[in-house]
């Protein structure tokens, strides 16, 4: 059962065509990778599912309800949550004003889910230890743990999270690689752009490779992994 379907989604941003029809299925409660090169169209594709660009032709489905046309805070009302390139931390909050920014539900500190801070604090010790400290000190790897954090303050039902491992050192990826884990196992769908092919590997159920503004290939992340061929062929790269 897919959970996101994207049906022949066009996407222009100003006089430029980004999206030629893609075809996407994002099943429930799995990792699906988007690979591809750089310029492909990955990170457009993200957008559009958020509402931040428009699609101009094709539709999305979430849900089975059809999200093509709404503004960005009603899918986001949805559950779902985006975690950008660029992380979008606030660097003069602290990082629990950050926190309590994404947790909508909460007006104040202690009116944030103890549980769940608890449990994001066991995935990412960092965000418990630079509590009190501006966002905007801490190092890379941190505010990417910071930026996860805040995506999933609230249960979601599907992270959007776009390349989560550039620049950061082998330790925290790997910290990063099981954190994912833990949260697909907690029945969280998350669709995840990635240039690191080892964490792609260790990582993804299903997996689709962009290029030129389309899908050209999706499967099984392990069959692509195993054959070196194809991955040659649809990413110029061995795995």
């Amino acid at each position: 059962m897919n959970l996101l379907e994207l049906k022949g989604v066009h996407t222009h941003i100003g006089a430029y065509h980004i999206l030629h029809g893609v075809d996407l299925a994002v099943p429930k409660a799995q990792l699906t990778m988007l690979l591809g090169r750089n310029g492909a169209g990955k990170t457009t594709t993200l957008r559009t599912i958020m509402g931040l660009w428009r699609a101009s032709q094709g539709r999305i489905d979430f849900n089975g309800q059809d999200i093509t046309q709404l503004p960005t805070p009603q899918i986001a009302g949805m559950n779902v949550a985006y975690v950008p390139e660029n992380m979008g931390i606030f660097a003069d909050l602290t990082v629990k004003e950050n926190m309590l920014l994404a947790a909508r539900a909460a007006k104040n500190a202690a009116q944030m889910d103890d549980q769940r801070l608890q449990w994001i604090f066991k995935l990412f010790p960092a965000v418990e230890k630079f509590w009190n400290h501006p966002a905007g000190k801490l190092s890379g790897g941190q505010k990417q743990m910071l930026a996860v954090s805040r995506a999933i303050v609230e249960p979601r039902e599907l992270l959007l999270i776009d390349e989560p491992s550039k620049g950061l050192a082998p330790a925290i990826i790997n910290n990063m690689i099981d954190a994912f884990a833990e949260l697909k196992a907690s029945g969280v769908t998350i669709l995840l752009v990635e240039q690191n092919i080892n964490f792609a590997k260790r990582l993804g159920d299903t997996v689709a490779v962009m290029d030129n503004g389309q899908v050209v290939h999706a499967g099984s992340m392990k069959e692509l992994a195993d054959n070196e061929e194809l991955q040659q062929e649809l990413l110029g790269l061995a795995l």
